[in-house]
């Protein structure tokens, strides 16, 4: 599966897990996720490339408590399984 496959199915296993998504250009300083007025949200970074913000968005689910429970194709269970770069 190809890294932007990747990102989009990411992405909409966030929205399943009850996640706002943004997309804002926060100039390579950071992102991730948040929770705030009782609504929990994911920032995306516009500044990294598309395999950065794979691993930030990466990174934000790969503990959250539900995602086991997804029915998630295989590459998306292996991204999630993968440990962080950092």
């Amino acid at each position: 599966m190809h890294t932007v496959e990747l990102l989009d199915h990411l992405l909409a296993t966030a929205q399943q897990l009850g996640y706002q998504i943004r997309r804002e250009w926060l100039d390579g300083q950071g992102g991730g996720c948040c929770e705030f007025a009782g609504q929990r949200w994911i920032f995306l970074d516009l500044a990294l490339s598309v395999p950065e913000q794979l691993e930030q968005l990466t990174d934000a689910l790969r503990n959250q408590p539900g995602v086991a429970k997804l029915d998630l194709p295989n590459p998306v269970r292996a991204q999630l399984a993968r440990q962080s770069a950092a």
